[in-house]
């Protein structure tokens, strides 16, 4: 005989365990611990896909060394407004992680947190690097960044990069704010905290269903787990999109996911990891998506440092990485098909890359590691699997309804405008802006309570509202006391 469902009610039931769920749970708690939240997670433990700290670069994006976040000008300037964005967030981020450290939250901060310089290497075309640095140098974010076309100067930041290098013209910025953060580890004590103060985590439960009733509450099935909540946070990684399909969400209609899969070569050599200990990014290859920027990273995974290189992209119809095959035909549908088709005629130079990576020899993944570490020999490398990217295909409304689509490389939150459900889609720069994010959230979905949970948020974020690129003083201020709170480098100048 069948067992009978268990049946919840709840405030927020937040969707997946990874760092968008737990940072929305951690936010909302602290905000209203009255509130009933409940988390739900297909797997059997937080932080599997995205956020495991073997999925992701955990850069503590920044915009410090990414240069897709800058871009040349036709008149040769460079446009620095995203990269001080990014920059703007992750402070945002910062303060609030600092915030839970000083309040006993988040335990020792060396758990998630390290001090790891970010590095940019550029060969050939050393003048775009050089404009980029001026341009970003006078801001008060990146005032720590230093330039260098000297190759002594960039052996002492790197010495890999430099030994066995042949010829050619080679610069590099250099930012010792820069760090690494385990997202994975984050996630984890976020929920640890939470389930230690009475809020419920649900593992091995998979939502099947999602739908809204009458009162304009929500229905959720999970297995043998019936919830109903006022209100449901979907941060499911590649799996949002499917269950906003599932609850027939206007605000998501025309939206597809074009998933990339990830492999990085990785090495523990006590020789390598102790030698090379920067974060060090390069230029894109032409048609490669911004988040296979290549990088020769230098990791803190649990007290023990690793060099990863990569990314390596192939192509897999899963929307996670123990997703499904089906995954991206069981996500088509009427609204999508359109912009789907849309951008795969305008990214042909994207197809082009995935082609060429998906016949990439280990011969050739060598190659290209040896532009970044001349002296890199097969023998210390190992190839794993990272984790799955869901890329968001955005509808763009035309004439006639919604005609074309863009493919959008960034994180997006979606909100229904009953502020009922929401979600948040796409990759990077998320998990490193996931407290701006929640923010943006927040203010959407609750916005008749932000004015009596201001003076909480002002506790959280001291600089909640205000820009730290306009104002010197208050950056470095910011940026000295949560470093000395996160036990990291603070500002240099």
């Amino acid at each position: 005989m069948p067992s009978t469902p268990e049946m919840i009610r709840c405030d927020v039931a937040l969707v997946g365990a990874g760092i968008m769920s737990a940072t929305m749970a951690v936010m909302l708690h602290a905000l209203d611990p009255g509130l009933k939240v409940v988390v739900i997670e297909r797997g059997d433990a937080p932080a599997q896909e995205s956020s495991n700290p073997w999925n992701n670069a955990g850069t503590g994006h920044s915009a410090l060394c990414e240069l897709n976040y800058t871009s040349e000008q036709d008149d040769g300037t460079v446009d620095i407004a995203k990269a001080v964005s990014i920059n703007e967030q992750f402070q945002v981020s910062r303060q609030f992680w600092a915030h839970l450290v000083a309040a006993g939250v988040l335990g020792d901060p060396a758990g998630f947190i390290a001090k790891t310089p970010h590095m940019t290497l550029v060969r050939g075309d050393t003048e775009f690097l050089r404009r980029r640095f001026d341009a970003l140098k006078p801001n008060p974010l990146f005032a720590s960044m230093e330039f260098a076309e000297s190759r002594d100067q960039i052996a002492q930041w790197a010495p890999m990069i430099i030994e066995g290098r042949g010829d050619g013209p080679i610069a590099a910025t250099f930012d010792a704010e820069g760090t690494d953060v385990n997202f994975g580890e984050l996630t984890r004590r976020y929920l640890g905290h939470l389930e230690g103060d009475g809020v419920r985590v649900l593992f091995g439960h998979e939502v099947s269903q999602l739908t809204k009733l009458a009162d304009g509450s929500w229905a959720l099935r999970a297995g043998q787990v019936h919830i109903k909540a006022s209100k449901v946070f979907i941060g499911a990684g590649g799996y949002s999109l499917p269950l906003l399909q599932k609850a027939h969400l206007k605000e998501a209609e025309g939206y597809g996911l074009f998933p990339i899969s990830g492999q990085f070569l990785m090495t523990d050599n006590p020789g390598i990891v102790a030698r090379h200990t920067t974060k060090v990014y390069g230029k894109a290859s032409v048609g490669a998506p911004p988040m296979s920027v290549p990088h020769l990273d230098a990791r803190v995974i649990d007290g023990q440092r690793w060099v990863l290189f990569g990314p390596f992209a192939g192509q897999s119809p899963k929307f996670l990485k123990s997703g499904s095959l089906l995954d991206l035909p069981a996500s088509l549908r009427p609204a999508n098909l359109t912009p789907l088709l849309n951008v795969a005629k305008d990214n042909l130079g994207l197809v082009a890359y995935l082609v060429g990576q998906l016949t990439l020899t280990a011969d050739g993944r060598m190659a290209a590691l040896r532009e970044f570490m001349p002296t890199a020999t097969p023998d210390d490398w190992t190839l794993v699997t990272a984790g799955q990217r869901a890329q968001i295909i955005k509808p763009k409304p035309g004439a006639g309804g919604l005609r074309g689509g863009t493919l959008e490389f960034g994180t997006e939150a979606i909100v229904s405008a009953d502020g009922t459900i929401q979600a948040v889609l796409g990759a990077s720069p998320g998990a490193s802006t996931a407290v701006p994010i929640m923010l943006d959230i927040l203010s959407r979905a609750w916005p008749d309570r932000m004015d009596e949970w201001a003076p909480k948020l002002a506790r959280m974020i001291p600089t909640y509202g205000t820009p730290l690129a306009s104002d010197a003083g208050l950056a470095k201020q910011t940026l000295t006391a949560t470093a000395e709170v996160l036990g990291i480098d603070g500002p240099t100048w």
